[in-house]
């Protein structure tokens, strides 16, 4: 079995994949886990910890796994998770996604270096799926919109704020605003204070989908072909009904992305 683990600013997935025959088509490849987890991303936690917690979560799991690919966009628990999977590497096979690790993916942008793991594997993973070009929308801590070429090059995309630090920024600098639950209002036009936020803030969001995708494909022009819109992260259930530029929802979208990684750097080897 195959573990893949993305670390967030906010949360980590965790998905378990039955490992791929060698030689098995990537295109055969269903990219919704047997099991997935996602628990609350600990800064402080230590390799031991995250050790206790991985293990304790896959239970009998564990005497089935044979490798990890994992990616962290946060430093600390980067260099935690990079010690566990060094400990686990003489059983299994590991790979942590970062710089340096070839994936395949042309990086079409000015500093290629500066690209988070997690865009890569999400360009990846978009481009297996849908074969065009596509715009990848992961909503998390932040809202990053990416794009990659129907040939499957990483052209570059945006970042926003996202849903979550909204939220914090109304209740912080508002002093008549408290958080509040990102429900869905009776209407736009928010009757009472907390409709008001929830509108303000889930209709926002998706406004700001829209308004970034489609100049993006404006920009891209008629030579791009048909453009495949694919949001996915922890908040994507909240903006993808409400976005009218969204075609098709992939919440592991991350770990598919690990998965095929995974096996591309093992057959390289």
């Amino acid at each position: 079995m195959l573990l893949c683990i993305d670390v967030g600013n906010a949360s980590v997935s965790l998905g378990l994949y039955p490992e791929p025959e060698p030689g098995a088509d990537p295109a055969s490849l269903d990219p919704v886990p047997l099991r997935r987890w996602r628990l609350r991303t600990d800064t402080g936690a230590t390799a031991d910890e995250l050790d206790l917690t991985i293990t304790g979560m896959l239970g009998a799991h564990v005497a089935d796994l044979t490798a990890v690919a994992a990616l962290s966009t946060v430093p600390g628990p980067s260099r935690e998770l990079r010690t566990l999977l060094a400990r686990w590497s003489d059983r299994m096979r590991t790979l942590v996604v970062g710089p340096g690790v070839r994936t395949g993916v042309p990086l079409l942008v000015d500093h290629p270096r500066e690209v988070g793991a997690d865009r890569i594997v999400n360009a990846i993973a978009a481009h297996h799926l849908f074969g065009t070009t596509c715009v990848s929308v992961d909503l998390g801590t932040c809202t990053n919109i990416d794009v990659v070429s129907a040939r499957g090059e990483f052209l570059g995309g945006a970042f926003a704020p996202g849903i979550d630090i909204a939220m914090q920024a109304l209740a912080e600098r508002a002093s008549s605003l408290r958080p509040v639950d990102l429900l869905e209002p009776r209407s736009v036009i928010g009757r009472t204070t907390v409709e008001a936020v929830q509108a303000g803030v889930l209709y926002g969001a998706a406004g700001q989908v829209d308004g970034l995708v489609r100049r993006i494909v404006a920009e891209l022009g008629p030579d791009a072909g048909p453009v495949t819109v694919v949001v996915t992260g922890g908040l994507a259930g909240l903006v993808k009904d409400r976005a009218e530029t969204v075609t098709d929802h992939v919440p592991d979208l991350t770990l598919h992305g690990l998965r095929l990684t995974h096996l591309r750097h093992h057959r390289a080897r």
